[in-house]
Formats: structure tokens, sequence, C-alpha cells
């Protein structure tokens, strides 16, 4: 197994830690030519993401990434790579990537001083440590996707075919437990 991570901006190195305790191999994607390495998935992970966004375009990364996706790539998207993936964006028309039949509402839970840690049940793992900072949330999962996860009454992890995103960080906790579930049921 061998995990593309993408590595433009945001917590990429977080996640290279949690798969090599799972002993999955990663590496970063920091260009296009680093999409043409073989894998069996690929991490978007936190950070910003009108930057991760812009620089996918100015890398000519973005539609390329979104083929493989519609093509079977397995994608895990993390806060920042949710919104990234979403279909649709609260107050916004333009999206990214686009693959995912969510809605997500950006810094949901407010700006920073809203981050926070929480502790509830993922769909077939149980509970799971939880950090949010700055994090979206879905409002509406569309008739593809599936909800995985919920949080203060909100949406915070769905599934669809070979997709997965989380609005919390589970790179920035000691479980490897989300992780785990991505190599083993989403990149099966």
């Amino acid at each position: 197994m061998r995990i593309g991570i993408l590595a433009l901006q945001g917590a990429f190195i977080e996640h290279e830690k949690i798969l090599e305790k799972l002993g999955v191999e990663s590496f970063e994607i920091r260009q296009k030519k680093d999409m043409d390495r073989p894998m069996d998935g690929i991490i978007i992970p936190g950070g910003e993401s009108t930057v991760i966004g812009k620089l996918l375009r100015e890398l000519d990364m973005l539609e390329s990434l979104k083929s493989m996706i519609n093509n079977g790539l397995t994608v895990f998207g993390t806060c920042a790579g949710m919104i990234i993936l979403a279909d649709r964006i609260e107050n916004e028309e333009k999206t990214h990537i686009g693959t995912m039949d969510i809605t997500v509402r950006r810094n949901a839970y407010g700006r920073q001083l809203g981050s926070f840690y929480a502790e509830e049940d993922f769909d077939n793992v149980g509970k799971v440590p939880m950090t949010f900072i700055r994090a979206p949330y879905i409002t509406k999962c569309g008739p593809k996707a599936r909800a995985i996860a919920t949080c203060k009454g909100n949406i915070v992890a769905a599934v669809q075919d070979n997709q997965m995103v989380t609005s919390f960080h589970p790179e920035l906790n000691d479980s490897l437990l989300v992780h785990k579930y991505f190599v083993e049921e989403i990149c099966k």
C-alpha cells in the first residue's frame, strides 16, 4: 500500500507520521509529475482551502487530480481537504475539485477561538478523538454521500465510493483509527 500526500500547504507531515505508524508507505506530492508515481490513494490535508485550491490551479494539478479521483483513485480529505473535495460550498460560487456530493460550511464553528476537541462515534470504528481547528462541517450529504460521524449535531465525516472526508484533524491525535479505516475500508 502506498499513499500520496498532497504537500502544497497544511498539515501533511502529520499524516505521513500516522501512516508510518500503520506501516503504510507514503510520499509527498508537490508538483504535477509527482502524481505520476504509483499510489493506492491520496490524502488532501487540512490547511487553507483557498490557498490549496489556488496552488492546485497554478501548478496545473487540479484537473488531473479530479480526473484521477473520478477514475477511482481513493482520496481522504481532512478539514480544508473536505472543502477542496466538496461539490458545494455555502455562500461561494467557486468550488475546487468538487467530486463529493456534499455541501460544506467553511469556518462553521467560528474562527480560531472556536477550535475545540471532542470524542464522538465514527461508523464501524467506535469513539475517535476529533480536533477541530477553524473547522467546516457538512450541512448536507447528497444522495451519493453518506454521513459516518457527527459532533454537536453536525455531520463531520462522510464517505462516497472511493472518497472519505472529515472536518476534524485525525492526524493531530495519537489515535490511528481514522487513518486505519481509510486504508482498510476505502483503499481496499
